[in-house]
């Protein structure tokens, strides 16, 4: 069967999972002290602000960590936009008719913006970043980490791949595979399949990857746009194996479906925040940008879904529960994204594998 190829960027989603609201009452109470330090929120003229989401749990989560303690504290109403293109954030800002307030979305996309001058340098009147784990940019901030991995059903797969050597090695591990449409991540995954060292991996060696990705095309049943698919299509029984995230596969075991990720090799990440230029509200964005960071705020969320806080002032309110799920960023086996490496590439490369998707 020919892989379905979507047609257009990814915009993450998944089931709803719990929102644990008592531990966000547990959490404002925290609030007070956690806010030593932290920079004022005051009420601004602007009455709402859009911020890009992924849908799902992390929707359901942003909510409820972010959003509204954020409207409740300032009066700014937030909208939640399920779709972090790049590609469409950019068409608004070089128009100068800008409706996203805050770019909320993965490295290659965030570095790459940079890059190319969208977004506003944060103001550090508003934005204090003294206290981040990993230090990032002067125009965008890093808030939590994540890790994604090999997806499957025990209860199918007697043998199910857990390294992306073996998911490459379909022979082996015989069954319907599904991988992700953008080519961060699928580049990395390919690589590591072929033999290179974790701690080798960057730069990048382009056609090394595309090559190795030429092998496993075939098996590649789909390319799934959106994130719930990535779980929901493994519960179905229409894949076998798919690439997935850990903020997916808890929920969605939570829920009763069987889905596993093997954590024996992940590729981990950083997401981040950016405010486009030319918008309408950046004063309200900067604003949340800053809620965002607050140690407070970083804690209710890590409790909600499968993320490591990029505050360091949020680990000590994180209960035991929530870091037992947190991604191991120091993994020898694994490997954390370079999106510095990316920002320089990913536009170019990304035309060139959905390009190389199609063919």
């Amino acid at each position: 069967m020919k892989a379905q190829v979507p047609q257009q960027p990814e915009a993450e989603a998944d089931a709803p999972a719990p929102a644990r609201r008592v531990f966000l009452q547990q959490a404002g109470a925290l609030a007070g002290a956690a806010l030593l330090g932290a920079p004022a929120i005051v009420r601004a003229q602007s009455k709402s602000i859009a911020v890009t989401c992924w849908g799902g749990a992390y929707e359901a989560a942003i909510r409820g960590a972010f959003a509204e303690p954020f409207t409740k504290e300032t009066g700014i109403a937030v909208t939640l936009v399920n779709s972090a293109d790049l590609a469409r954030m950019k068409v608004q800002v070089e128009s100068k008719n800008v409706s996203w307030d805050v770019f909320d979305s993965i490295g290659p996309q965030i570095v790459t913006g940079s890059r190319q001058g969208m977004w506003e340098r944060l103001d550090p009147a508003i934005v204090k970043t003294d206290g981040l784990i990993t230090k990032t940019g002067a125009d965008f901030v890093g808030t939590y980490s994540y890790a994604g991995g090999i997806g499957f059903d025990p209860k199918r797969s007697g043998k199910p791949p857990t390294t992306y050597a073996e998911f490459w090695d379909v022979k082996s591990y015989p069954g319907r595979r599904g991988l992700r449409p953008r080519v961060s991540e699928n580049l990395e995954m390919a690589l590591l399949a072929d033999g290179v060292a974790p701690d080798k991996l960057y730069p990048l060696d382009v056609e090394r990857a595309f090559k190795a990705m030429d092998r496993i095309k075939p098996a590649v049943r789909k390319w799934i746009e959106t994130t719930p698919e990535t779980v929901t299509l493994i519960a179905s029984n229409e894949l076998d194996f798919t690439y997935t995230y850990l903020s997916r596969v808890l929920p969605a075991q939570r829920a009763g479906t069987s889905i596993q990720m093997s954590m024996k090799q992940t590729l981990n990440s950083l997401e981040y925040l950016a405010v486009p230029k030319y918008g309408k509200n950046t004063q309200a964005a900067m604003q949340y940008v800053a809620f965002c960071l607050r140690p407070d705020r970083q804690a209710a969320f890590c409790e909600l879904v499968e993320f490591a806080p990029n505050t360091a002032a949020a680990l000590p309110l994180v209960s035991a529960a929530a870091k037992a799920r947190m991604p191991d960023m120091h993994d020898a086996n694994s490997i954390v994204i370079n999106d510095q490496w990316w920002g320089d590439h990913y536009d170019a490369l990304q035309n060139r594998f959905t390009t190389w998707m199609l063919t």
